[in-house]
């Protein structure tokens, strides 16, 4: 059962707090209306993979083919049409439609050309380097990458890179933080519609998905690199944080739930 997400649509009410949160003019975002771009067909890019990248690249799929189930009955319910993006599996580094980038970057998401990212390797660093194994930690990697393409499908993602241009470095990280812990809320709304229409979830995965939330958080991360931490270069969210937006979604299941740009706690 889906929850606020019906009537005028959850997309333009989160891009009019945004604009009020900033001091812009609610009527020139919302009379921007939502412009999606970059082909919507899906479009499957691979390499020749070892056994077991081809287990997990069959696993990525399948995590991938379950967000799209979930997102496509959620944007009906908000009278819009969800467009699939593209998955990309690539070794060392990749040319994007956003860039160069190295695996070192982890897997991303590119709205440009409305494609997700992903090098395998990544998985077997989130299980021995991040401590955070399981199937529902991979998944719930995937499924955040597909929350920013949720972000750029509603216009949330360009009206976020518009206001960074027009304030300094530590806001712009601030507003760096809110867009990924909205991502972390909208993984968990995923998890939670798949496991209630298509039972999903086994004993243990949610803690799986809290751990590696947990694990990638930016002030673990700062102190197991440099000893210390230092919130105002945060990007995408302390472990706490991450936790706990991952943890709203997946219990309310509620994309009403994941507005990280006014709620007392981001």
């Amino acid at each position: 059962m889906s929850r606020g997400v019906a009537g005028g649509g959850i997309g333009a009410l989160l891009l009019v707090l945004v604009a009020l949160y900033f001091g812009v003019d609610p009527s020139v975002v919302v009379n921007t209306g939502i412009q999606p771009s970059g082909n919507t067909t899906p479009n499957a890019e691979s390499r020749t993979v070892s056994p077991e990248e081809d287990r997990l690249a069959e696993f990525v799929s399948v995590v991938l083919a379950d967000t799209e189930d979930t997102w496509h009955t959620l944007f009906r319910q908000m009278g819009q049409s969800y467009q699939e993006p593209s998955l990309v599996l690539f070794s060392g580094a990749v040319e994007s439609a956003c860039g160069f980038a190295q695996a070192a970057v982890g897997p991303f998401y590119c709205p440009r050309d409305q494609k997700v990212y992903i090098d395998l390797s990544f998985f077997e660093d989130l299980e021995n380097r991040f401590r955070a194994p399981g199937d529902f930690a991979q998944a719930y990697v995937i499924a955040h990458e597909i929350g920013h393409h949720v972000q750029n499908l509603l216009g949330i993602a360009g009206k976020v890179d518009t206001l960074k241009s027009r304030v300094g470095e530590n806001e712009g990280n601030r507003l760096s933080v809110m867009l990924e812990l909205q991502a972390d809320c909208l993984a968990g709304v995923w998890a939670y519609h798949a496991d209630r229409s298509r039972r999903i979830l086994e004993q243990g995965d949610i803690e799986e998905a809290l751990n590696a939330a947990s694990a990638i958080g930016d002030d673990r991360l700062q102190r197991s690199s440099r000893g210390y931490v230092t919130p105002d270069s945060f990007t995408h969210g302390s472990s706490a944080q991450r936790v706990y937006w991952f943890r709203q979604g997946i219990e309310t299941g509620d994309t009403g739930k994941c507005n990280t740009f006014t709620a007392d706690r981001f």
